[in-house]
């Protein structure tokens, strides 16, 4: 194949959310045969079977409608997902799977039972440039101008495990915050790229909005603990520079997570986000990873998340750990929002 058919090929094929800050004037050629894919790398795949995703998050955040033998650009990345998927990048381009809507190839290696087995696809080949380099999203990170981002105020929002509810936390937060006067900046540090949870915070009042995609990594699982730390200094350097006047920053997944876990431990991280709210889906999973973070020197604010569907799971939880219950309605209560932010200058952690 000529590299003009190449370029067609790729400017005609599905472009997933997670490729989307890669330029499509600087996709030319691919790049095939015996090649050991890299974390972050573009990758144009055929869909030979479809499974679990039958949709592809795009750039511009439609879910559009995949067939068997449609093309679409994805790129390569672990995932951790216990309601869906774990999977590892593949030593070659053989074929393998689709793991996330949002654009991730990866060869899956467990599924939780609930679901249906993984889209399968067969890569084409990298994507490269004109002059044969293959494009990588960490060539297409955000380049924040130097900001100290420990004088803003800020709470961070963790939870028990995926779908605890994360994510609508910290959007009702944002939008009490921004009714309150305050320029949010809404930034996720770890999971798996997916564009609905940056719509939503960008949809509830979000001066601006990122995440890990955004700092070259299409999911944080495996990506090392270095990066980890890159991840939020680069992000949260970014929000700052763009006039962001708070911080509410979202850790995914559960406390026992690799990387939740390590960063939650860090004491840097701790001396910048002192402040959080604690998604549980039930009482005893919030009294556990509440006094868990307590126990690692955190102010916990509260609890919300998915419990709050529940007035008996709340007033469980409510007794058993004395500490406030937030549902939708108090987090976009302006009044109570600003109450959640960490003060400025913050205290000093041991």
């Amino acid at each position: 194949m000529n590299t003009t058919n190449q370029h067609t090929r790729i400017i005609n094929a599905k472009q997933s959310f997670v490729t989307r800050r890669v330029a499509t004037a600087d996709m030319q050629t691919l790049v095939c045969g015996d090649v050991k894919p890299q974390l972050g790398d573009l990758v144009l795949v055929k869909v030979t079977e479809l499974g679990h995703h039958k949709r592809s998050e795009r750039v511009d955040g439609r879910r559009a409608t995949i067939y068997e033998g449609d093309e679409i650009i994805l790129a390569y990345g672990d995932r951790y997902a216990p309601d869906q998927f774990e999977s590892r990048i593949p030593e070659d381009l053989s074929p393998c799977h689709m793991v996330a809507a949002g654009g991730i190839a990866s060869q899956a290696l467990c599924w939780h039972k609930r679901i249906s087995g993984p889209t399968c696809i067969e890569p084409i080949g990298l994507i490269a440039n004109k002059d044969g380099k293959v494009l990588n999203l960490a060539q297409y990170r955000v380049e924040p101008t130097p900001s100290n981002i420990a004088h803003i105020p800020s709470t961070i929002v963790v939870g028990t495990s995926m779908n605890a509810g994360k994510t609508t936390t910290a959007a009702n937060l944002i939008h009490g915050l921004n009714n309150a006067g305050y320029k949010v900046g809404g930034m996720k540090i770890t999971g798996t790229g997916a564009g609905g949870d940056l719509w939503l915070m960008q949809d509830s009042g979000a001066h601006q909005v990122v995440d890990f995609t955004d700092a070259g990594f299409p999911t944080s699982f495996n990506i090392g603990f270095d990066n980890i730390l890159d991840v939020y200094h680069r992000l949260g350097q970014y929000l700052v520079s763009q006039g962001c006047t708070a911080l509410v920053v979202e850790i995914a997944d559960g406390l026992y997570q690799q990387e939740t876990r390590f960063i939650l431990e860090n004491s840097e991280f701790k001396r910048q986000f002192n402040h959080v709210l604690f998604a549980a889906r039930e009482a005893m999973g919030a009294q556990s990873g509440a006094t868990w973070l307590q126990e690692q020197g955190y102010n916990v604010q509260g609890i919300s998340g998915q419990i709050c569907a529940s007035p008996l799971a709340l007033r469980e939880a409510a007794n058993i750990l004395q500490l406030p219950v937030f549902d939708l309605v108090a987090l976009r209560n302006p009044h109570i929002a600003r109450t959640l932010l960490s003060p400025s200058p913050r205290k000093q952690l041991a």
